[in-house]
């Protein structure tokens, strides 16, 4: 295949890749897809779930109804593939990713990065994009940093505890976590 047979394609398929605003009604969906997604991730590493769903229904409800809280899905040829939850400060333009998600079987497909780029094209104003993963979760470190240009600016630990994360009670692995960020201009 040439370059710009190559080139060709990959713009197709990055037009294929739309945000839609989640409406409130569609939000038991939504919330219904990221926890399927996000337990993938947790059974991988653990071999089970804790008791309820990770996140739980009380914490997407707090991100999802937030002030600032933009929630999209992802949608590649106009089907639902996934979805994510923006908190958007209009006055600061320090924006952040809450909550990411593709449904399990979009993955490895390059279809994240698109959508990633399609997020920053939608907030051509960001100054810095912040956001942050569990430290198990080494497939979104690595597309956060070696895909999306992210940096890793805070490691949390037993040590250094964040102070707005979720602890191991609530799900193994939470008190570990890395906190990123890609500065946009400035």
């Amino acid at each position: 295949m040439t370059a710009a047979l190559f080139s060709y394609e990959w713009g197709m398929i990055h037009k294929r890749i739309t945000l839609v605003e989640t409406e409130v009604g569609d939000f038991p969906s939504f919330k219904s897809e990221l926890q399927t997604a996000f337990a993938v991730a947790v059974v991988d590493e653990y071999g089970q779930l804790p008791d309820g769903p990770i996140p739980s229904d009380a914490d997407l409800d707090a991100a999802m109804g937030a002030p600032d809280a933009v929630v999209l899905r992802i949608q590649f040829d106009h089907r639902p593939i996934g979805g994510a939850v923006l908190s958007i400060n209009e006055e600061t333009k320090h924006n952040s990713l809450g909550l990411f998600f593709l449904c399990p079987e979009k993955h490895g497909r390059g279809l994240g990065y698109l959508a990633w780029e399609a997020i920053e094209r939608r907030y051509p104003e960001t100054l810095v994009w912040h956001t942050h993963t569990p430290y198990f979760e080494k497939r979104n470190i690595h597309f956060y940093v070696n895909k999306c240009g992210f940096k890793i600016v805070e490691f949390f630990n037993d040590r250094h505890l964040d102070p707005h994360g979720p602890n191991s009670s609530e799900f193994p692995g939470a008190d570990e976590g890395f906190r990123f960020e890609k500065i946009m201009k400035g």
